[in-house]
C-alpha cells in the first residue's frame, strides 16, 4: 500500500513537468525546421505531421504521449543531418 501511495505522489508531482516538456520539444522542432529543415520531402512532411500529433496531445493533456511524439519527430530531424 505504501509503494503504491508513493507511485500516485511521484505520478501527480511529475505530470507538470512533463506539460513544460512539451513547448520546449515543439520550440526546438520548429527552430530545427527554420534553420536547417531535411531534404527529403517525405521526412519533412513526417516531421511536421508528428510535430501536430504532438501539440494535439499537448493541448488535450496527454503530456507522456506528446513527449513520445515530439521525441520521435526531433529523432527523424536529427537523423536526416
Amino acid at each position: 500500500m505504501r509503494r503504491l501511495a508513493v507511485f500516485l505522489a511521484a505520478a501527480l508531482l511529475s505530470t507538470p513537468l512533463w506539460a513544460a516538456h512539451c513547448p520546449a520539444d515543439m520550440a526546438k522542432i520548429d527552430q530545427l525546421l527554420k534553420t536547417d529543415p531535411p531534404a527529403d520531402p517525405t521526412v519533412l512532411e513526417e516531421v511536421k505531421k508528428l510535430r501536430a500529433e504532438g501539440e494535439a496531445l499537448h493541448k488535450s493533456g496527454d503530456h507522456a504521449e506528446s513527449v513520445k511524439v515530439l521525441g520521435e519527430a526531433l529523432n527523424l530531424l536529427q537523423s536526416s543531418e
